[in-house]
């Protein structure tokens, strides 16, 4: 497959033919033994090139796993599922906070399968939690190089792999337990299906993009559409055919996204509500509820009904409780140091791509790279920086594979075309923003590793100035100024991973990157199912206190099959700025570690920050031991209010923990007749005392439930945790 890249007024550009289907057939080559063609790639590649790619994964998936275990159960809430999972199919296939199937996650549940599958074939422990998710990091890259390598050169897609696995925010997400990792792996298939449909307009390739879309979907609801329109506008215009085959192949692809993600929704809409577990986030037992509303146009308009905060929408003047809005919410300091690295090249390298590629046929598969993967990028930027609703720093990790595939293609287009002034010039100037960005960003932590920020400002200015004279330079001057500018590129980014994969990450709210990075501004506001968190103007966001030391009161899970003993990984007492002192082996960053009022917080009902909001409990060896005492002859051993509070005396014990109301404690469920029947029926052991309350405008089920329960029932103290045996009435 031939790459030039000629000026934008010359003749439009031919189209590369496309792969064959095997290597080494359809042109009179001889086939190849499957080995070496999996070792030395296409034959027309340089011979160094296959070894590279496969060389530069396995320093990813090395990278990603190393210090993996630091994280424990990561974000207990989805870990609870994925426990559940394991041992039960019906728990697996609705994503069940719990085995006896009391309410699902607030997502559907396609994320947790393979963690479930994984845990169900190595048992509970950190290991078997995670690595899927790396896996899908390492997948996620080489779909990265696959896509880019099609029509680029080999340099080009190892730059954007690179790009892509030193971006913090992706080496923070794909070794974490959030939905975020399939999602993201997930929206990158579909651009690459959407690009091999280009190629030739052959309609199968729309048909998996659909399939794609549909899937990841069921990850994160509807998140997963916001590359849908540039992507359909892309392809009715610049595809291959006449205009009705590419209408209908776009809506052929619409019905394979609705049959891939439908699925799953008809079956649970039509499930018998009474014999499947509540739909946690809904306020009404609904999936569609839950996708329409609170995880769909409540996201964007702020009105989550059922969030900490009852929905309160934006607070105008350009913020809302989850932090300022705007077309610059991407670099500010809440969001930058994750996510924005490299968004200024991208988006410079964006429109250097249009402008070379402008006069190209209509057709040209270059052009259609940067369109695809510009248009997916600024459409999530947008929508990210204007929504007024439950934003989390974490969510950023999509825009990364868009970010790194236009650095990679676009820097390899300048670069061939760098004889050009004007080509060289707009590379130069790319360099130069980015070490004069990645400066910005380095100052806002000025303590942290103070002289790179000064060498990469250096090193980026003059790396710039040369690359913008590249054309005049022999080759080997070229050369140099230009390994000089990538190194000054990715040395910010680069910093700020090795800190992300050298602390452990656990908690409801993460962020990548040193300590006091992502300072969070707003008024306070609440978590946002399985998400959530408090802030505070210009304090440090939860999910920034340093961990250190050995746990008193448990283990952390440390490898596959190694069953979680004692208390929850990253709990502790909270100490009001963040300096949690728990169970973490090591450094780690998460939980609760600063919010307003939070101080002394982690006593409370053996809770983490917030009553057991932002992380889990911290489970004594006695109050493991209590739980555990004739769980078998109840369907939950225990109930909490709040899911992460359950999750942690779930995780601590292996036995059913039924969470009433949901993440928030809002949900309403179950009502407190439904939760008196089970009582008298005798399914419950114990209620575990504090917890939210069931403060985030919901029917306040929770807080009936437990004024009900104190006043009727015995109550037993464990240490600093509360319990209330319901075998035991109040004489």
């Amino acid at each position: 497959m031939t790459q030039p890249h000629l000026p934008a007024d010359a003749p439009a550009l031919p189209q590369p033919p496309a792969a064959p289907a095997v290597q080494g057939q359809g042109h009179g080559r001889p086939k190849q033994p499957p080995l070496t063609r999996v070792w030395r790639g296409r034959s027309d590649d340089p011979r160094w090139a296959r070894p590279a790619f496969l060389g530069l994964l396995l320093v990813v998936a090395l990278a990603y796993l190393w210090n993996l275990s630091a994280s424990g159960y990561a974000n207990s809430f989805y870990s609870a599922a994925v426990q559940a999972g394991s041992q039960s199919w019906k728990a697996m296939f609705f994503g069940s906070l719990d085995s006896a199937n009391a309410i699902t996650v607030d997502k559907p549940p396609a994320s947790l399968w393979p963690m479930a599958l994984s845990v169900r074939i190595f048992g509970l422990g950190s290991w078997a939690i995670l690595v899927p998710q790396v896996l899908m990091g390492v997948a996620t890259a080489g779909v990265l190089y696959a896509a880019v390598r099609r029509r680029f050169s080999a340099a080009a897609g190892l730059l954007t792999v690179a790009a892509f696995a030193l971006t913090p925010v992706a080496a923070l997400m794909f070794r974490f337990n959030n939905p975020d990792a399939l999602l993201a792996l997930l929206m990158t298939v579909t651009v690459y299906c959407v690009l091999r449909g280009m190629e030739n307009g052959r309609t199968k390739w729309l048909v998996w993009a659909g399939v794609a879309v549909g899937l990841a979907f069921l990850a994160k609801t509807l998140q997963a559409f916001l590359i849908l329109p540039p992507l359909a506008v892309l392809y009715a215009v610049f595809a291959p055919g006449r205009p009705l085959k590419r209408i209908g192949q776009l809506l052929l692809s619409g019905l394979a996204m609705v049959v891939a993600g439908g699925w799953w929704v008809a079956v649970v809409e039509l499930w018998t509500a009474s014999s499947r577990p509540y739909i946690g986030g809904s306020q009404n037992n609904s999936f569609l509820e839950l996708t329409f509303g609170y995880n769909g146009l409540g996201r964007i308009n702020g009105e989550e009904t059922g969030s900490v905060g009852g929905g309160g929408g934006g607070m105008g003047g350009g913020g809302s409780q989850w932090g300022e809005t705007g077309i610059d919410r991407m670099f500010n300091s809440e969001i930058g140091s994750q996510i924005s690295w490299l968004l200024p090249a991208a988006l410079l390298l964006l429109v250097a791509g249009v402008v070379v590629t402008w006069k190209a046929r209509r057709t040209d598969t270059a052009r259609a790279a940067f369109l695809a993967w510009g248009g997916s990028l600024v459409m999530t930027m947008v929508v990210f920086s204007f929504m007024a609703g439950i934003f989390h720093q974490y969510y950023t990790v999509a825009l990364a594979p868009y970010a790194a595939a236009l650095v990679g293609v676009g820097a390899s287009v300048l670069w061939e075309e760098r004889a050009r002034f004007t080509a060289s010039a707009a590379l130069g100037v790319t360099v130069a923003v980015t070490a004069v960005w990645s400066y910005v960003l380095l100052n806002r932590t000025p303590d942290y590793v103070p002289w790179l920020r000064w060498v990469i400002l250096v090193g980026g200015v003059a790396a710039g100035l040369g690359i913008a004279v590249a054309g005049r330079l022999n080759r080997q001057l070229a050369l140099g100024a230009a390994g000089v500018g990538l190194v000054a590129a990715l040395a910010g980014p680069t910093a700020y991973t090795i800190s992300t994969l050298d602390t452990g990450h656990s908690g409801s709210i993460v962020t990548a990157g040193p300590a006091g990075a992502s300072m969070m501004g707003g008024r306070g506001g609440g978590p946002g199912g399985g998400e959530g968190g408090m802030r505070g103007g210009g304090m440090q966001p939860p999910g920034q206190g340093q961990q250190n030391g050995q746990g008193q009161q448990g283990q952390q899970p440390g490898g596959m099959g190694q069953p979680p003993t004692g208390g929850m990984p990253g709990q502790g007492q909270n100490q009001g700025q963040g300096q949690n002192q728990g169970t973490g082996n090591g450094k780690q960053q998460g939980g609760a570690g600063t919010m307003p009022g939070a101080a002394g917080m982690g006593e409370r009902g053996g809770a983490g920050g917030m009553g057991g909001l932002l992380n889990g409990a911290q489970v004594s060896a006695k109050a493991k031991a209590l739980v555990e005492k004739n769980a078998d002859d109840y369907t939950w051993a225990a109930a909490a209010i709040g899911s992460q509070n359950a999750a942690s005396y779930q995780l601590s014990t292996g036995k059913p923990v039924m969470a009433i109301g949901g993440f928030n404690g809002s949900d309403p469920s179950p009502t407190l007749a439904q939760f008196k029947s089970y009582v008298e029926d005798g399914k419950i052991h114990y209620f575990i005392g504090g917890g939210m309350g069931g403060t985030g405008g919901g029917s306040g089920s929770a807080s009936k439930i437990q004024s009900w329960v104190e006043k009727n029932y015995t109550k037993v103290t464990v240490g600093s945790a509360t319990f209330y045996d319901l075998t035991q009435p109040k004489s």
